[in-house]
């Protein structure tokens, strides 16, 4: 297979719909986890005198504090994931017409049904992490039945007359939410009877635990236990959770055999023990994830995964990594499944093999799971050489993680670029209804580049946008002036679309501001323009209609004229999205100043619409630039071809220029000669390309 295929396979796997339901949950939980990571850490900071002193503080307040935090984040941790997995997986999955509270209704009543909500002792340890497994199947499989169940439902719509919405909306919900909630019921009652347990979720436990029961306590048995613990995690399911009743029966007796050995006088003998597996194997929390992170802050390219990986960074050194694994996210992402899985048996075998060989002591001292990684292996083993084998661990899972976080990036670069492609072409399909189109308010995809765009540009216009320009051509050949041309080369999509930019800085408040750094650059660079196109060359800079009758504009353009005036300088305002422009007294008195200071004023994409012709009965513009769709549809349609005539004979009446875009043949610029307009710009001629700074 080659990696055309493997990319082809990998993407669907991204794409089915459960899967990124389950990982868009995650990502919606990371504000959780942070709150509950935080109080983790100082619940269970590893010093015994700040044990000592929050356990004392204000008689206690402050444990108590992250203890209530604690219980209410990861303690109801499987909750909130039943929620928002419901939720992606109805945004998905589900119509206009399905109430999707209904669903997430319905799944959380499953959740309570298969934890056991009836037991008399319920409480977090059974809506915490270790309930994962359940929250997913009922997050997804409830969801998918109150979907099925609602459009039955639908045809045979309920109401009841003179209620309002909302009771209406109430009762289509309500038998979609019992045929649902009915057969986890069921399940759970059958788990019961038939196994005598106290739920569905026991029986789970009960089910891991079995895997175990067979065999001596040795390599295998603890090789196994890692690679089931990993497997969990990939799927969400929180391993060391789950598996927490293996820990307790065959690897907690080996700290305190070992203990009992030394003070014995003999030689401790038991090489696995919880200390073995949290110090040695589970370095950052799960899938040594230590060496995640630090691969991460070396090998990636990816601002956002660094910056992922620096917010996660002071709980993993306290081995909490949840934000790591669910932010990046691991959980069900096929790039990383294999350095996830295989990282942390390397460390248990190199672990394993010192311990056997008597390079390092065998652990005869209790270490918290929360213990830094190097000062664990120091206090478990009473020895430097439990710190160096943390370390060598670690460079082996570094040099494991690298290759992938490679490939990470490059996935993630496509598909970011893929994705604005979709949205590039949705703005230029709507880009004539986007005045009442607001992006960065959107609540998909869209909008999530939107916000990202606007954002980046807000923090970097100053600095990243520049000026290309586009000579324009008389029929003759002389160059007679230059279009100056925003660009913004952004390092993940490239060049974006000169229209786009202006629409997010407008949608984000700092449109004038752009203006104006447009202008700045583009007569900063008018003495190389000169120098490339000749003294006489006229500079045209783009100014929207909503910037250029404010007050601030005007006075932006006085402070530049006192600087250096304008007049006998050729340079234009070219005024564009006119149809904005309200020509009333205010803006000819602002049109009349500019004119007034030297400035040439032009209209872009003029046709002969009623707004267009609005603007010359004044006599306050010099130029004209015809429509691009006129240009371009000259040779299709009839219509086109007469209206530039019309233009350029009114032109001539009223001694305006006229400027025809888009002009990419030779064909094109006589047909446009013999319509009476000899001033051309376009490909025909030159790109718009940056200036020559000798």
């Amino acid at each position: 297979m080659d990696s055309k295929d493997d990319k082809t396979r990998l993407q669907k796997i991204e794409d089915m719909i459960m899967i990124r339901s389950v990982r868009n949950a995650l990502v919606d939980l990371i504000p959780i986890l942070i709150l509950g990571a935080f109080a983790l850490i100082f619940q269970y900071f590893p010093s015994d005198a700040y044990q000592n002193w929050i356990a004392t503080a204000a008689d206690g307040i402050l444990l108590r504090i992250f203890k209530i935090i604690n219980s209410a984040t990861f303690g109801m941790l499987s909750v909130y994931m039943t929620f928002c997995v419901s939720r992606a997986y109805i945004s998905y999955r589900s119509d206009r017409n399905v109430v999707g509270t209904g669903a997430i209704m319905s799944s959380g009543v499953a959740f309570f049904i298969l934890v056991g909500a009836d037991l008399e002792k319920f409480g977090t340890d059974r809506t915490g992490p270790k309930s994962m497994f359940v929250a997913i199947i009922t997050g997804i499989l409830a969801s998918w039945i109150y979907i099925k169940w609602s459009k039955v439902f639908k045809k045979k719509y309920l109401f009841t007359s003179g209620a309002d919405r909302t009771f209406n909306r109430m009762l289509n919900m309500f038998f979609p939410i019992v045929f649902t909630v009915i057969p986890f019921a069921l399940l759970n009652a059958l788990v019961i009877w038939i196994f005598d347990l106290d739920s569905f979720k026991d029986l789970i436990a009960l089910v891991f635990k079995s895997l175990f029961s067979s065999g001596e306590t040795g390599f295998f048995k603890g090789f196994f236990f890692v690679l089931l613990s990993s497997v969990l995690w990939f799927f969400g399911i929180h391993g060391s959770d789950t598996l927490e009743d293996v820990m307790h029966s065959y690897f907690y007796p080996g700290l305190e055999a070992n203990q009992q050995a030394v003070a014995a006088g003999s030689e401790p003998t038991v090489i696995l023990t919880k200390e073995f597996f949290d110090c040695f194997v589970l370095m950052g929390g799960c899938g040594a994830t230590i060496c995640l992170l630090i691969a991460i802050l070396i090998f990636s390219k990816s601002r956002s995964r660094k910056t992922l990986g620096l917010a996660a960074t002071f709980p993993m050194i306290f081995n909490i990594n949840e934000l790591m694994v669910f932010g990046l996210p691991i959980i069900l992402n096929p790039v990383m499944v294999i350095p996830f899985l295989t990282v942390p048996l390397l460390c248990y075998s190199i672990s394993y093999m010192a311990l056997y060989m008597g390079w390092v002591p065998l652990i005869t001292n209790q270490v918290n799971w929360t213990t830094p990684v190097l000062m664990g292996g120091y206090c478990a083993t009473g020895s430097y050489a439990g710190s160096v084998l943390q370390l060598v661990n670690i460079v082996v899972g570094v040099l494991v993680y690298a290759p992938f976080i490679r490939i990470l990036d490059k996935q993630t670069m496509e598909n970011m670029r893929s994705s604005y492609s979709h949205f590039i072409e949705f703005f230029k399909q709507n880009e004539g209804d986007m005045a009442n189109i607001k992006l960065t308010e959107r609540y998909d995809s869209y909008g999530d580049i939107a916000k990202e765009l606007c954002s980046e540009l807000k923090q970097s216009y100053s600095r990243q946008i520049v000026m290309y320009y586009q000579p324009q051509y008389h029929y003759d050949g002389r160059c007679i002036g230059v279009e100056s041309l925003l660009r913004w080369n952004h390092p993940v999509y490239g060049m974006i679309y000169p229209p786009l930019i202006i629409k997010l800085a407008a949608e984000g408040g700092f449109l004038e501001e752009l203006e104006e750094k447009i202008w700045e650059n583009a007569l900063a660079d008018r003495p190389y323009v000169l120098e490339m196109y000749g003294e006489n060359t006229k500079l045209s800079v783009n100014v929207t209609g909503t910037t250029i009758v404010d007050q601030r504009f005007l006075q932006f353009m006085k402070k530049l004229d006192s600087m250096k005036s304008f007049a006998g300088c050729n340079i234009c305002v070219e005024v564009t999205e006119q149809a904005t422009l309200s020509f009333d007294d205010k803006t000819i008195g602002v049109l009349n100043t500019l004119k007034g200071m030297g400035l040439l004023l032009a209209i872009d994409d003029f046709s002969m619409g009623h707004t267009s012709i609005h603007y010359l009965k004044d006599n306050l513009f010099d130029l004209i630039k015809l429509d691009g769709s006129l240009v371009r549809g000259m040779y299709d349609h009839e219509n086109s071809r007469e209206i530039i005539t019309s233009i350029t004979k009114l032109a001539d009446n009223l001694g305006l220029m006229v400027i025809a875009e888009y002009v990419e043949n030779e064909k094109q610029r006589k047909t446009l000669h013999e319509y009476g307009c000899d001033l051309y710009q376009g490909y025909l001629f030159s790109a718009a390309v940056p200036v020559v700074r000798s």
